[in-house]
């Protein structure tokens, strides 16, 4: 007969059991799995993810109902399907790893001891900033691909080397229509033109608004493989857009970008073991 007095004497018995490295291998699971979770949440892998657990659950309903053909169907797809994620969602994948690449990293480098922070940071950033808004502003399309700690060398083969400092002038003429480079994207490596008129990948999403174009679209792309932010000027609205991460942020304000840039420099220096960081949050 159940009763709780039972129960109480079980569930104490067996965290009696518990050890310490029981303790600490359930954080880590639970740890891994809530990042792996926030890592694929708006993405194609996690429609993926829900197709697997109900074919995990259907597989054993059937096994548990005796539908012995259905269940011999369901266990073969699995163990051949398994490899197929890898293969499909490569890029995904390759994020990952270039994510955790990144988070590991032991550098950190402090603007506090940058004597010319202001030149080598806050020059540039205003620099790109009034391009961007100049160009909008004569609803010029631009598309600005600023590199992070994944480097884009494939990107950057595809254009015309240029290893510029930054500068308005420069942005300008580069995508005044019917010059030689303005067809494509610039990408910018530690505050410097590194190359002009290049090719990116576009976005596989068909969720996005059909307003959007290629640029749009190329911006979104080149951000769902790398950490980069994609910078976008619309010839049609004269708006500006950011691309990170996959996702793309409409009619952003001047104050909104610097600030934006300001960060995104800042942590691209300074990466101090943020998993455990996290973790410990």
């Amino acid at each position: 007969m159940f009763s709780i007095s039972m129960f109480l004497n079980k569930f104490f018995e067996i965290i009696t059991k518990v050890s310490v490295n029981d303790v600490v291998d359930m954080l880590i699971v639970a740890y891994l799995c809530y990042k792996i979770l926030m890592f694929i949440k708006d993405t194609r892998a996690e429609q993926l993810f829900k197709g697997v657990i109900i074919l995990l659950v259907v597989t054993q309903l059937s096994g548990m109902l005796k539908l012995h053909t259905l269940y011999w169907m369901l266990v073969k797809i699995l163990e051949i399907g398994f490899i197929l994620p890898f293969i499909i969602f490569q890029p995904e994948l390759r994020a990952g790893l270039e994510h955790l690449g990144r988070n590991t990293s032991f550098r950190k480098i402090s603007k506090t001891n940058n004597e010319n922070y202001e030149d080598k940071v806050i020059k540039p950033i205003n620099e790109i900033i009034d391009a961007i808004y100049e160009l909008a502003e004569n609803r010029i399309g631009a598309l600005l691909v600023i590199e992070g700690k994944t480097k884009i060398n494939e990107i950057v083969q595809t254009g015309t080397i240029i290893e510029a400092a930054i500068s308005k002038q420069l942005l300008e003429n580069i995508f005044v229509p019917n010059t030689p480079l303005h067809d494509g994207a610039v990408v910018i490596r530690n505050l410097k033109i590194k190359s002009a008129s290049c090719f990116l990948p576009l976005t596989q999403r068909k969720d996005l608004s059909k307003e959007l174009g290629t640029r749009h679209r190329a911006g979104i792309g080149i951000s769902e493989i790398s950490d980069c932010i994609s910078l976008i000027v619309s010839e049609e609205t004269g708006n500006v857009s950011i691309a990170k991460s996959g996702k793309i942020y409409r009619n952003i304000s001047k104050e909104r970008l610097f600030n934006i840039l300001k960060e995104f420099e800042e942590k691209r220096h300074e990466s101090n073991l943020s998993i455990l960081k996290d973790f410990f949050k």
